[in-house]
């Protein structure tokens, strides 16, 4: 299994993000000076890196990082769905501009738990630490991060989705999809939704949560006309399979906290503040 063993960037931003909550959770800032020596960088260096990374600078980057930022976050870029499907938001705000195309199967076919279908996967490099990616001839059906779980952890989890499945490991096979699901060409993302009805439901809709925006579990639950299954939104949502394409990252709670993160909150968090710091630099 030929896992990455390292995303450099990823890397970096993950261990800056640990001291920067730890400044904050204490009152205070770090400057970029003060930042680059605990990563053992040159302050130019980690700049360069920062910027390279995120497109901004370290200081707005920290702003973006900041334990506060998902309630900002709500108060100036809550999405209500249904006003940004009118306004085409989901379609002209998605990842990257990018195109996305895709099917989900049918309720027969998914309760057979996979039977008869062929699963792809292999590891790949992704902003934000290694990806394991898995798709079927009809696109990507299932996307995690193993920063946090790590590498057996991920798959594991993977393989249990769809028990019945044959799996073959053939990173060259889905490569195009994995290269324009992380902005890295300009093709077309083919997604392939494997999942119980009411499940494919609350994956619509956040798939029409633009990118650098969030929502709420409830207002997900008001958009698939189920007001009161905002439990049931919450576990559709931590069941998504397809992470960062089906943004289940860009739903937080009412509160402005971020609730939970299947691959990690630092994951979760370091997603949310690198779509929030592209947003604002464009």
């Amino acid at each position: 299994m030929n896992v990455p063993s390292n995303n450099y960037h990823f890397q970096v931003m993950r261990r800056a993000l640990d001291e920067i909550d730890a400044a904050a959770e204490a009152g205070e800032a770090l400057s970029l000076e003060a930042l680059a020596a605990r990563m053992q960088m040159s302050p130019a260096h980690f700049q360069r890196l920062f910027s390279s990374w995120v497109g901004v600078s370290p200081k707005r980057y920290q702003q973006y990082l900041a334990l506060g930022q998902a309630k900002a976050m709500l108060r100036e870029r809550f999405t209500t769905l249904e006003a940004a499907d009118a306004v085409g938001l989901s379609g002209s705000s998605r990842l990257h501009d990018m195109f996305l195309r895709w099917e989900a199967m049918t309720p027969g076919e998914y309760a057979k738990s996979g039977a008869g279908l062929e699963i792809f996967w292999g590891w790949f490099e992704s902003p934000f630490g290694p990806a394991l990616v898995m798709a079927t001839e009809k696109g990507i059906c299932g996307i995690g991060f193993a920063a946090e779980t790590g590498a057996e952890a991920a798959m594991e989890d993977m393989l249990s989705r769809w028990p019945e499945a044959s799996f073959t490991e053939d990173p060259m096979a889905i490569r195009p999809w994995v290269q324009a699901a992380f902005g890295e060409t300009t093709g077309e993302a083919r997604l392939f939704l494997i999942g119980a009805p009411f499940q494919i439901k609350v994956w619509e809709a956040l798939l029409a949560i633009p990118t650098g925006h969030v929502t709420t579990y409830s207002e997900i639950a008001d958009a698939i006309g189920n007001p009161r299954a905002v439990r049931a939104v919450g576990t559709a949502v931590g069941r998504n399979p397809i992470s960062w394409l089906i943004p289940c990252h860009r739903a937080i709670r009412k509160s402005g906290a971020l609730g939970g993160y299947h691959w990690g909150l630092p994951v979760k968090r370091a997603l949310l503040a690198w779509e929030s710091a592209r947003a604002d630099a464009r």
